[in-house]
């Protein structure tokens, strides 16, 4: 079973989009922010992160930054899922290695789409 982490430090995000996605049969697990997600990563690496950018402690451009400097997940893919919606923003997520940027408001079945892809390119 395909398993997503889900880090988000808004609760009823974290629960909306985890909600959705057992819906459509992913296991997820969750986090409140960066610094959690790392130590999740580094005892249960998931399939695939979706991650908000603003969040306290670590925000999802230092995490993302993290995780794709380190070997061990530098091949998790990691979908930003954030309010920032400037071109910049998305710029600077792909440029920090996200492998999507999606803007909230979403609609679910973008994100499914999203997810889809990605998984289907990591074989």
């Amino acid at each position: 079973m395909v398993t997503v982490l889900v880090v988000e430090d808004s609760r009823t995000q974290r629960e909306m989009i985890s909600g959705f996605l057992q819906q459509k049969g992913l296991q997820v697990t969750q986090a409140s922010d960066g610094i959690e997600a790392l130590k999740q990563i580094a005892a249960h690496r998931p399939d695939l992160v979706v991650m908000d950018i603003v969040m306290p402690r670590m925000n999802g451009y230092e995490c993302c930054r993290r995780l794709k400097s380190n070997p061990d997940t530098q091949n998790v893919p990691v979908v930003m899922c954030s309010s920032k919606q400037e071109e910049f923003d998305r710029y600077w997520g792909l440029k920090q290695g996200a492998d999507a940027y999606i803007t909230k408001p979403f609609h679910p079945s973008e994100l499914v789409q999203i997810l889809k892809r990605l998984l289907k390119k990591q074989g």
